[in-house]
């Protein structure tokens, strides 16, 4: 039986097509301090809830700490831990409303134009800081979405 060979320039153009592919579903991983209570197990049920993409066109990243997670492209991404330290009562404290259900906020601005919301009375605390590269072409009202995933811990205060 006669095997006819394959063309050295069709050979060529599959073994390159297999090489761009695995590249090209790279993203780059951004890094990511772990909260002090990253290990809570009540941390994985936000964490597998949380929205694929943030803003209407901020995909999610991946990150390099456990119960973190980001939108957007290192350097100017959006950036949520679960975890963190529960806030105390704040008269920065606001209730975002959502079709999921509203979720109460300790809302903080740097003068750099960072902003960090910190979930109030639940824990663990969930923590999402948005920069300004963010802030400069979007409204921090996606806040909301994040109400589905965060409200897989029950509040245990609210604002008012």
């Amino acid at each position: 039986m006669l095997r006819r060979p394959v063309p050295r320039r069709a050979a060529t153009g599959v073994l390159a097509a297999l090489v761009v592919v695995p590249l090209a579903a790279c993203a780059p991983t951004i890094g990511a301090t772990p909260a002090e209570d990253a290990a809570n197990p009540d941390c994985a049920p936000v964490m597998l809830a949380l929205p694929t993409t943030l803003a209407g066109d901020l995909p999610q990243r991946d990150t390099n700490a456990q119960a973190t997670t980001a939108w957007g492209d290192p350097g100017a991404a959006v950036t949520l831990r679960c975890g963190v330290t529960p806030p105390g009562p704040s008269a920065d404290c606001q209730s975002v409303e959502s079709p999921a259900g509203a979720v109460d906020w300790i809302v903080e601005a740097s003068e750099e134009g960072t902003w960090r919301f910190t979930t109030y009375g639940r824990e663990p605390a969930v923590e999402v800081v948005v920069p300004p590269a963010v802030t400069a072409g979007h409204s921090t009202s996606f806040i909301g979405d994040l109400a589905q995933a965060v409200g897989n811990v029950e509040p245990t205060k609210t604002c008012s």
